[in-house]
């Protein structure tokens, strides 16, 4: 399913896409670290980081991705998966959930709301499967700006982790109190 919001395009992903979702994850690592920021993903380019290139590659093909696309450009992905990552230390959810297993934008395009969008489509995409439940991970250090863009899309924090000394924080929004999506 397609979706078009505040001209932020979002599609489906695959293999093809990996290239771009890499390029993105890359452009992140610098831009983090321009501002201070070594510790959420560390020094060294994504596609440069042992297992980095097969992880996306796994993402594009054993998960579902969404491209965010701007004028037919790749500027944001996504990847659902059916739970966390088991080489994270997170307890299951109990019940049926989607999580968001990877969220990055093009930060040449910071402040269009591609993230937001990303995260409306999970919602869609996790209540049309009849799941009442989304959940994603993300970094917990330096300020919390991450974990506050999270509760701003409508996410509540629910448990905390460390894997290794990285500080993880498990969010979660129930979808089932929502309206239904648009038919048109």
């Amino acid at each position: 399913m397609n979706d078009i919001t505040h001209g932020i395009r979002i599609r489906p992903g695959s293999l093809a896409d990996a290239p771009a979702i890499l390029d993105m994850l890359d452009s992140a690592v610098v831009w983090m670290n321009e501002r201070g920021n070594t510790e959420q993903w560390g020094t060294t380019p994504y596609s440069q980081k042992p297992g980095g290139v097969a992880r996306v590659e796994r993402y594009t093909t054993e998960n579902a991705p969404y491209i965010a696309e701007l004028d037919g450009h790749p500027v944001g992905a996504m990847v659902l998966d059916l739970g966390p990552s088991p080489q994270m230390p997170i307890a299951p959810a109990g019940e049926p959930e989607r999580y968001v297993r990877l969220l990055v934008s093009d930060r040449r395009y910071a402040g269009l709301g591609i993230g937001a969008a990303l995260l409306a489509h999970a919602v869609g995409e996790t209540r049309r499967a009849g799941v009442e439940l989304l959940r994603v991970d993300c970094w917990a250090g330096g300020g919390g700006e991450l974990v506050a863009f999270y509760e701003r899309n409508g996410f509540t924090p629910t448990s905390r982790f460390l894997s290794d000394s990285w500080p993880g924080q498990v969010l979660a929004r129930r979808v089932r109190d929502l309206e239904p999506p648009d038919a048109t």
